[in-house]
């Protein structure tokens, strides 16, 4: 059997937040130094998602998955450490990534097919089936800054599940939206990792979709990587973690 070869590899990856504190007009005007903390949102991340893999990724919020996912799909570097796509085209499906509110949805769909690489004649070739999968009806010739956030989850799953690239990133964009389109979503996304190939990495606080899509899943836990391997032993170990917050939420009335 031929040995598989990694699409993704992350070595060390650290990725830090500046966080401004509060000045006065007397400490600016007296010239006094400001210390600005670092928030450190990924610490020492480091794996490997082999080609046609399908890697789920879950974590109580702040954890610091999507930040994770935009720095893998280029939106911006890691401050130390590498991430190596082994010369992959990507796409991340992620609300609040990569629109132009004052532009029109078929705008968008131009800028982000050029984005991921596309030529203007293969995006256009693609643009009815992008627009009839969205289902947001006149919504398409008005600016994004007009639509719901389902709309707008729906039109960038659309562009990304029908402008197909070799690792795809998706960021809780499946559970948004109304029943039907997630179900339509999630029909779509198996239809989309069929393909051997194609490498998937998918952001959830949905254990049955990870259960269901995910050959293997990452726990990240404050930054770092508490837990990776087996879908349903890592999925186990986080239901374990969070049944006493789970519990404590549900006990206050």
């Amino acid at each position: 059997m031929k040995k598989k070869k990694n699409a993704i590899e992350l070595q060390d990856v650290c990725i830090n937040y500046s966080i401004m504190n509060n000045v006065s007009i007397r400490k600016t005007f007296l010239h006094k130094k400001v210390r600005n903390e670092v928030f450190e949102a990924v610490k020492h991340v480091t794996f490997a998602v082999q080609e046609g893999d399908i890697l789920g990724i879950i974590g109580k919020n702040g954890s610091g998955k999507s930040t994770l996912l935009k720095s893998i799909a280029g939106v911006f570097s890691p401050n130390v450490g590498t991430i190596d796509l082994k010369g992959h085209s990507v796409s991340l499906m992620s609300l609040g990534v990569g629109f132009k509110e004052q532009l029109s949805g078929r705008e968008n769909i131009i800028l982000s097919g050029m984005l991921l690489g596309f030529s203007e004649k293969e995006i256009q070739e693609r643009s009815q089936d992008i627009i009839d999968f969205a289902e947001i009806g006149d919504f398409i010739d008005r600016p994004v800054r007009t639509y719901s956030s389902g709309m707008y989850s729906k039109l960038a799953f659309s562009i990304t599940a029908m402008l197909e690239t070799d690792i795809m990133l998706v960021d809780e964009v499946l559970s948004v939206g109304d029943e039907q389109f997630r179900l339509k979503s999630l029909n779509k996304m198996k239809e989309l990792i069929n393909d051997r190939k194609r490498t998937v990495i998918i952001v959830s606080h949905s254990i049955s979709t990870l259960k269901e899509l995910c050959n293997q899943v990452m726990w990240l836990h404050d930054g770092e990587v508490r837990k990776l391997g087996n879908t349903d032993e890592v999925l186990k170990k986080y239901s374990e973690y969070m049944a006493p917050a789970v519990k404590k939420t549900e006990e206050v009335p």
